[in-house]
């Protein structure tokens, strides 16, 4: 779409900001006003906008995209999508280890046992590791918790597990990006712990380092969403 605008302004309304294209306001993909809460994310947004050259790109403004699958997807599909987001425990990447060799193991061991002993030190929740491609079952209990945390989250919180969970296939993982325990780098060398450990021994083509660039910057995106919204003392007591 050629860009059909020339200022992008934010404004203030009794439900919060919305953003304006000389005036006129813009609108999520299923026709809701783009509203947020948080003056700093609405700034950012409308910056979104106002970067954009003769064409739009939607994939250059995550912040809108995140912003719009909020009030699309996530508030009229909470129950649902916090369902999804737990199932992601029984196959989660932190508790899949390779059997060898020795030294990605002792890899494995030493960046994502600290995360898993975090999981379960802040949520109280119990979780089975296992080595190999053997499932495991995390306990009834345990699915339990999660999904009762997840629903004291509020909307922009899901909204950012949601994206960050699909990027790196882990909840454990997207728990610690949303509460601050890693940071979005941080995030993604944990979930990319054994590609990277491939590469290191046989090398990246340009395809796949492609694919892992954009990863990057899906979670560096996420990690912004959460900074200038949910962060500002906005965490949970668990």
């Amino acid at each position: 779409m050629k860009r059909f605008y020339s200022l992008a302004a934010v404004v203030q309304s009794d439900e919060g900001y919305t953003i304006a294209l000389d005036g006129k306001t813009v609108r999520t993909p299923a026709g809701r006003v783009l509203t947020v809460r948080h003056a700093p994310l609405a700034e950012a947004i409308a910056g979104e906008w106002l970067a954009q050259g003769e064409t739009i790109r939607p994939d250059s403004m995550p912040l809108s995209q995140l912003a719009s699958t909020a009030l699309d997807r996530v508030i009229p599909n909470r129950p649902a999508i916090v369902s999804q987001l737990v199932n992601y425990a029984g196959t989660d990447l932190l508790c899949y280890r390779a059997e060898g060799p020795r030294d990605l193991v002792e890899r494995q061991e030493r960046l994502w046992q600290p995360l898993v002993d975090w999981v379960t030190a802040t949520f109280g929740v119990e979780l089975r590791v296992t080595r190999g491609v053997i499932p495991v079952e995390q306990p009834e209990g345990t699915l339990r918790s999660l999904e009762e945390i997840l629903g004291r989250y509020d909307d922009l919180q899901i909204t950012a597990l949601q994206s960050a969970v699909a990027a790196m296939g882990s909840l454990f993982l997207g728990l610690a990006l949303v509460e601050g325990r890693l940071s979005a780098e941080e995030s993604f060398a944990a979930s990319q712990l054994d590609e990277t450990y491939q590469i290191e021994l046989w090398g990246e083509d340009a395809e796949a380092g492609r694919a892992r660039e954009a990863m990057r910057k899906d979670i560096a995106a996420t990690w912004r969403f959460l900074e200038l919204s949910v962060r500002k003392g906005m965490h949970l007591s668990h």
